[in-house]
Order: structure tokens, then sequence, then C-alpha cells
């Protein structure tokens, strides 16, 4: 029995930051990170024998070794990151029939269910996986980050990049802390079907001539905070008014504020927050499912972050069990709105710098944002099934409901348990300001990885206070203002980082195909992105101090105080 944990990411930044750390959630690094690189042939008989057996034929080639697997098509699972199925496993040959391989019960399996048949190749898919084991208490754990592309007739018609733990030795009960851990990690959103069912689905659309070869290499970490205050990047040119759907009658009607109170409860303070998000949220779909005009998916991706950051800092009001549903769909469908919104801010970017560029230029840049509309129009399919599909209507309807019913879900309080507002979140306010403050230490030599951690650090700061900030009064707004000034700054940062990034790994996977114009144009922007990066580095240190010094501490002790 196979038993792991699963979960979609945009880009592998997260997934190598965890492969980076010696402990994760009480295990510790049994050894170095490795790198392998394997070929996958998914088979089965013309008439889907296997399949219709409940298993998945999967033929793997590392270096001069090949072998068979069989993995259960019918998971058990428990509707989160965990997946449980049975796995058969043998040696092969990819030359030879099934009947010539070395003995063993993968090979049995499909002689008994195929009998003659012969196997044929349904889909190919490639993958550079970096792994790296950890132990505890005799539980051994292989945590991967997986760096895939789907390959028909030789093309690469699809790229994903996966995160998979999987318990290698010991008791599943262990995989607990982990899965609480990476629960936290907004970048990942567990996965609900597996490496083949998204092939499938990809050369599906490619028969169908809904999509093009994508000609990026995965956008990278979708966290690129997209509700900064205000940008270095030049506004898109606005659109006719009428591109917007006509407006419908709300369906959650929200005042111009949460309206929340010291006094409140603090379930009833995060439902307020979640009600009011959550009624942007539905007011910003009609005009993200058109696509015409950006600020409307941008508006409704800012209102999944809210509500997804309402539950952090309000979450433990409520029963886990009775309300995790919401949380796990609202990230999913945040990391949705994020795969369209994050490549939309790079075109956006890229199109500003290339209208700054010559003719001859500006047109040798084009095959760079014309890969990365590509795959923007890709992340719009997946974005927009997901809105149409039975799921998503049903989740939204029970969500709706909880966001409007008192007391639903709320955890039970004693009569002196700490519950309300002004309880509780002056301690939960200076833990996220301690977070932040931690990285005093290192920044004077701070890596990339560790400013966009800060970054993070830096948002759930500002969002803890922004939630409460009616009940905190007039003096919160230059506090919040300089959380934001430091959030901006790295939102930039992560932006030019991505962009080089990417920009890089097109010039390398299409060196055989772009001219030595457009290769030098693109390389130029790469250069010219590298360089705003390193700015951006260098001048960190004035928002920084803007919230790391004792007139701010001052400030927000004064501000904390008036609950």
């Amino acid at each position: 029995m196979e038993i792991e944990l699963k979960y979609r990411m945009t880009g592998t930044a997260a997934g190598e930051r965890l492969l980076a750390a010696d402990d994760l959630a009480g295990f510790a690094a049994a050894g170095p990170e490795q790198t392998v690189h394997n070929e996958d042939r998914y088979v089965d008989t013309a008439g889907g024998a296997l399949a219709a057996a409940g298993y998945a034929g999967r033929l793997r080639t590392n270096g001069d070794d090949t072998v068979i697997t069989l993995k259960g098509l019918r998971r058990q699972d428990d509707g989160g990151a965990a997946h449980r199925r049975e796995e058969l496993e043998g040696p092969a040959d990819l030359s030879t029939a099934a009947v010539d391989w070395p003995e063993s019960a993968a090979r049995d399996a499909v002689m008994e269910i195929a009998g003659d048949a012969p196997l044929g190749e349904l889909v190919r898919v490639r993958q550079v996986r970096r792994k790296r084991n950890y132990i505890a208490d005799g539980t051994t754990v292989e945590l991967s980050v997986d760096d895939v592309e789907v390959v028909v007739d030789d093309r690469v018609i699809e790229r994903f990049a996966e995160l998979e733990v999987e318990l290698r030795e010991g008791d599943e009960a262990a995989l607990e802390p982990l899965a609480g851990l990476l629960a936290d990690i907004e970048e990942l959103v567990p996965a609900e079907t597996s490496k083949l069912e998204r092939a499938m689905e990809a050369v599906r659309r490619e028969q169908a001539g809904d999509t093009d070869t994508p000609d990026a290499a995965g956008a990278e970490d979708a966290t690129a905070e997209d509700d900064r205050s205000a940008g270095p990047v030049p506004e898109a040119a606005p659109v006719a008014a009428e591109a917007v759907p006509e407006a419908e009658a709300p369906r959650l009607a929200v005042s111009k504020s949460p309206g929340l109170l010291a006094d409140d409860h603090l379930a009833e303070a995060g439902r307020k927050v979640i009600r009011f998000h959550l009624a942007r949220m539905l007011a910003r779909e009609p005009g993200a499912r058109v696509g015409h005009v950006a600020e409307e998916l941008h508006g409704m991706r800012v209102a999944t972050r809210r509500q997804r950051a309402a539950w952090r800092v309000f979450g433990d009001a409520f029963d886990q069990e009775r309300t995790d549903r919401y949380r796990r769909r609202l990230k999913l469908v945040a990391a949705d709105l994020g795969g369209v919104r994050d490549l939309d801010v790079l075109i956006e970017a890229g199109e500003a710098y290339q209208a700054r560029q010559s003719e001859a230029e500006a047109r040798a840049f084009e095959p760079l944002l014309s890969g990365w509309r590509t795959r923007r129009d890709a992340a719009r399919e997946v974005l927009i099934k997901e809105l149409d599909s039975k799921a998503y209507r049903k989740w939204m309807d029970a969500y709706v409901e909880f966001a409007q019913a008192e007391g639903l879900g709320a955890r039970a309080v004693g009569p002196v348990d700490p519950h309300r507002v002004r309880d509780t979140m002056p301690s939960r306010i200076w833990a996220a300001y301690e977070v932040v403050r931690a990285y005093e230490p290192v920044m004077r030599w701070a890596d990339v990885t560790t400013l966009h951690d800060l970054r993070i650090a830096a948002k759930w700061l500002r969002y803890t206070i922004e939630f409460v900030r009616e009940a905190l009064g007039r003096d919160a707004g230059p506090v919040i203002e300089k959380v934001v000034a430091l959030q901006d700054h790295l939102g930039w940062l992560h932006d030019a980082d991505v962009a080089a990034n990417l920009a890089r790994a097109f010039l390398v996977e299409h060196a055989g195909t772009l001219s030595e114009q457009e290769s030098a144009a693109i390389g130029r922007y790469l250069v010219d992105r590298e360089r705003e990066l390193a700015r951006l580095r260098r001048t960190v240190g004035p928002p920084w101090r803007g919230v790391a010094s004792l007139a701010f501490r001052r400030a927000l002790g004064r501000v904390v105080a008036g609950l």
C-alpha cells in the first residue's frame, strides 16, 4: 500500500525551501538532497484492460533500468492531501512482451489482466525529481519536488509541479505533523488527481485543440502579492466599461466594512471578515470569468487571499472538522486564480518593457511574451473549469450559508476562556510581529529566498492588524502603512526574480528554435530583471527599518493597548 501526501504547486520555490530544511515538523534530514531524471510511459491494452481492472500501468526508465508499476486507480483518501492506494512493482523490459519480463507480482498481474494483448503507450511523462529522506522515531519519509512534462509525439503539451511526501517505513500516524506543516504553506494545494489523470486531461485538451504547447518552463511561485498599494509596473490600458458583465443583485450583501467590534466573539469576528471578503469575491466572479478586465480577476484573487488569511488568524475559534472543507476548497480556488493572475502580472510588466524598446528589439522579444500568453490562456481554462464545476457550486452554497449563520461551526468556550477580540488579538498581533522581527539578525546577508519568507511574514502581520482595524482606531493606519511599504518592496523584488527565472528557463528550453536576435533580446530582458532584483535587494533597508525600529514598536504598542 502506497501512502503519501500529494500537493499541487504552481512553481517549485516552496518545495525548494522545504528540501533545504534540515528539520521538518520533528523529522530530521537523513542525508543530502538527490536529483533523479525519470521517464514514465503510462501503458494499457487497446481495450483498456488495466484500467478496467482498476490499475494504471507505468513503465519507468531511469538510466538502463526499467520498472513496471501497477498503481491502484481507486484511491483511499480523506478528501485532503493524504492518498492511499495499492501498488505492485517489478523489473521490466521495453523491448519485450510482459511474458518475457523477470518474474514479479507486477508482471503476473499484467499477464493475468491483459493476457496476450500488447501494451500500448497512452502518454509519456518526463520528470526531474529532487528528493530527500527524513527520519523521526523509526519512521522514514521521502520528500520530493517534481518538475513534470507531459509528452505526446515527442512534443511537450503540458508542464506542472507537484510535491509529495511518501511514507517509506513506519507508522502512518507520523505523517500528521508533516501534513499540518504543509497545510500552512499557502503555495501548496492538496492534489485531488494523480499525475496520470492530469496528463490524460492535457491529452484530451490537445486532441480537442483547446490549447497550444506551453512555451515557458512553469509559472514560478504563485505567492506574488497582487494587492499591493502601488508598484513600478504601469497599469494596463483601460478597457471599455461594457467589457464587464452587467452587475446582478448581490448574492451576499455587506456594508462598506466588516463591522468588527472589540467585544465580538473571536469566531464571529472572523465570520464578519470572511463574509465581507466572500461578498467581494462573488461580486468579482462574473468579470473574472469573462476575462476582459484584468482587475476583475485581480479583485477576486485578493478577496480569496483575505479570506484565507482570516482563516489563519481566526481559524482556531472554529471547530476544524466542521469547517475544514471551506478552507480546502478556498485554497484550491485561490491557486487557480493565482495561476492566471501571476502570469497577467508578468505579461503586463513584459509589455511595459517591450514598449520602451525599438521596433526591432520589441519584435525579437515577442516570443517570450507569446509563450507567457499561451500559459495564461491554459491557466484560465483550468480556472473556468473549476468555477463551472458542480463541486465548486456546492461548496459555494455551503460556504455562503456558513458566512451568514452566526454560531455555525464555532468552537465551544467556557465563560472565563479568553474569546473576545479584545482578549485575544493583542497577543496574536505581537506574535505576528515577532515572526517579522526574527529576521533582524540575517537582513544584511539575506538571499532572495529569505526575503521571500520575510514577505510572507509581513503579509500575515499586515492582515492580522487590518482585520481588527475598526476596533483598533485611527492610529492603526500609520502602523499598517509601514508594513505595507515593506511588503510592497519585497513583492516587487519577488516579481523581478520570477521574471528573470522564467526568462532564463525559456532561453535554455528554446535555444534550438530562437533566432540569434530573439535570444539576444530576451537575454537583455533577463539582465534588466536581474539588475532590478539587485537594486531592490540593495534598497530593502529603509522599508525594513520602518517596521524593525523602536518607534514602530512603540506605535504598535499604543495601537494594541487600545483594545
